[in-house]
């Protein structure tokens, strides 16, 4: 059987639309910034799996000694040797590593929930088996994972855009700038709390019925890439640390990617998880 009818989501990244959607970011969130500074030190042999369209790329291969960028989508690595070329990048599945030699690697990083698309659940655990190989003693697993029970959309939106357009429609000297801004905010503010009930609304419908939510980890249809919907795996923390830690890692630290604002078990869509290698437990 090929892969890309093993892996149902082989042939939407492979897409070309969504291979030129991962492309065009470059960008790293907060929580990310945090992590790779606080575990990732320069100098280190760093393997970018799950790399996509290298939104990572260009952060993580200023500070490596050697960096490779790898992906199962050869579309998305396509897309990466387009954009550095001068890189080291590998058509290659975190289930099989055998292209690399055991203890190869000083970190292992595996950005925007790259892991719950590695399915079924034998895949995953063979990732986690092939990660453990390729690291070096001591060595560092990032990655980040979706939250099974994030159900509550939070209020969100951009108070400098309100204030870009107080100031179109009257300038910013106009006797009339802070009535029109304090009454543009409270309709964005409006605004927001409909969207988020909505969407809470939705995503308990969605998720609260499925066996999955109740048991803290399972499979979801993703409609991330809209038409086209992908096969995804969602835990929680406590899933997450149970299952790798089963694979011979220790971990260090969990961080809600809605970093710096305060996480919550309902709210938070995705958490990052940063383990070490510790010694295989078998």
């Amino acid at each position: 059987m090929s892969e890309s009818k093993r892996d149902p989501n082989l042939d939407i990244f492979n897409a070309p639309e969504v291979a030129s959607y991962y492309s065009s970011l470059n960008y790293l969130t907060p929580c990310e910034r945090l992590l790779f500074d606080q575990y990732l030190s320069r100098g280190m042999t760093i393997l970018d799996l799950g790399v996509g369209g290298g939104r990572t790329t260009s952060y993580l291969s200023s500070i490596a000694g050697r960096y490779v960028g790898a992906d199962y989508a050869a579309a998305m690595i396509a897309a990466c040797q387009r954009k550095f070329p001068n890189l080291e990048f590998e058509v290659v599945g975190a289930a099989d590593l055998s292209i690399f030699t055991a203890s190869s690697f000083d970190a292992v990083v595996m950005a925007f929930n790259s892991m719950d698309s590695v399915i079924p659940d034998e895949s995953r655990y063979r990732a986690l088996c092939e990660i453990h190989r390729v690291l070096k003693p001591k060595g560092v697993l990032i990655f980040s994972s979706h939250n099974i029970r994030s159900i509550l959309v939070r209020l969100s939106w951009n108070p400098q855009r309100v204030v870009g357009l107080a100031n179109r429609l009257v300038g910013g000297n106009s006797v009339l700038y802070r009535p029109l801004l304090w009454s543009l905010t409270g309709l964005r503010v409006v605004i927001a709390a409909f969207q988020s009930i909505v969407g809470s609304l939705a995503r308990i419908a969605r998720r609260t019925p499925t066996r999955a939510f109740w048991l803290g980890e399972g499979y979801l249809m993703d409609a991330a890439h809209g038409s086209m919907r992908t096969q995804i795996h969602f835990s929680t923390p406590e899933k997450v640390e149970q299952e790798v830690s089963r694979f011979g890692f220790r971990l260090l630290r969990v961080l809600g990617d809605d970093y710096p604002r305060i996480s919550g078990h309902f709210v938070t869509d995705w958490y990052y998880y940063v383990f070490s290698r510790a010694e295989a437990t078998g």
